[in-house]
């Protein structure tokens, strides 16, 4: 069995193939698995790195209003699609697997026009254009969030989920956790992070919070800045007077799963992926949605799990320190909501949508 995967230009569509990839192999040993994606994308970097054979198409994405750029994309889509047939004449998938990101595009389009099974799997509440579009085509659209089912036309089918997350987000037990992070198991955990790279203006809200929580016994937060922020965040809190032992920060936490693991409540974005481990988790949640996301999807993603129970959302353009410290007090006053979101959360968390997403698209090979 041959089977190719597609999703590039973020680790939000990458990851998510990587792992669909290696439940696939889980269940099919046998089969054979390459990706497809483009040389300027991250996959160029990111999926040698896991062992898969890595296949690269020239396409671009659109521009939202027209321009030069946009020609060019529209001329690079017919190279695109060239690029696509051949790589799908010379391997002759048995399953094509797009996980969203304009590469897969032409990929998911030119195995459905072979009449190779092929699926898509959207991350978001709200969309992408390429997958609204494939939809159309391919036999089964995997959907990250139930709201998102409104926003695809087609007679494919469309199956919730959730998003798959790496398996080893629950491999690590509480306490372990605690140990392994230096944190005191008798102080409540804020675990602070704007993203692999930071978020500015989620840093500057909490530097405020930091301020005012700095020496208390009944909490501790772990605050990863960024790389390019860290420095300065530094410099601006020892300027302030510097905080206590209890707050602790970090350029970057290079194991998030343990992190993961030793919270009781997250200050995040709204990435899909990031929130998936959240619910699998059972963290409750503060949501600030990044407000530059194609298509305000962040906002989607928070919204649909603040009308679960599991988060409380604050958008970026009304954060401030103010804010985000009384919703923290809230929940560290209220043990009840803190359980109920936990609850929430956790009914959330399909930390099986790997596995279901695998077994769904190996079954259409079976039928065919």
């Amino acid at each position: 069995m041959k089977v190719i995967l597609s999703g590039g230009g973020t680790g939000g569509h990458i990851y998510p193939a990587l792992t669909i990839a290696d439940a696939i192999k889980k269940q099919c040993p046998e089969a054979e698995i390459f990706f497809v994606g483009t040389q300027e994308g991250l996959e160029k970097n990111i999926i040698p790195r896991y062992g898969y054979e890595l296949k690269y198409i020239e396409v671009a994405g659109f521009k939202r209003s027209l321009s030069l750029d946009t020609l060019r994309s529209f001329c690079k889509l017919f190279v695109g699609l060239g690029d696509a047939y051949k790589i799908v004449a010379s391997s002759e998938p048995d399953l094509v697997i797009g996980t969203g990101g304009y590469v897969c595009g032409p990929i998911c389009f030119m195995a459905a026009l072979k009449g190779i099974p092929a699926c898509i799997q959207e991350q978001n509440a709200m969309p992408g254009v390429t997958n609204k579009i494939l939809a159309r085509f391919v036999k089964k659209v995997f959907l990250g969030y139930e709201a998102g089912r409104k926003y695809f036309a087609g007679s494919s089918e469309k199956i919730y989920t959730g998003n798959p997350i790496r398996t080893e987000i629950l491999e690590h037990e509480k306490n372990a956790a605690l140990e392994e992070l230096g944190l005191d198991p008798k102080k409540k955990t804020i675990l602070v992070s704007g993203g692999s790279r930071g978020a500015r203006s989620i840093n500057k809200a909490m530097l405020e919070a930091e301020l005012k929580l700095s020496g208390r016994e009944d909490v501790q937060v772990l605050h990863a800045t960024g790389d390019i922020n860290y420095e300065d965040y530094i410099k601006e809190i020892k300027a302030r007077g510097g905080v206590k032992e209890n707050i602790i920060i970090k350029p970057y936490l290079h194991n998030m799963p343990v992190a993961l693991a030793a919270a009781d409540i997250a200050v995040f974005r709204a990435g899909a992926i990031g929130l998936a481990e959240l619910m699998a988790c059972g963290i409750p949640s503060v949501l600030i949605p990044y407000p530059y996301a194609t298509a305000n999807h962040q906002e989607y993603n928070a919204r649909a799990v603040e009308a679960s129970g599991a988060a409380k959302v604050i958008l970026d353009k009304n954060m401030n320190g103010e804010k985000i410290l009384a919703i923290i007090e809230e929940l560290l006053q209220n043990e009840e909501e803190l359980q109920k979101m936990q609850a929430a959360a956790k009914s959330l968390g399909k930390p099986e949508a790997a596995e279901i997403i695998a077994k769904s698209a190996l079954a259409l090979v079976k039928r065919s």
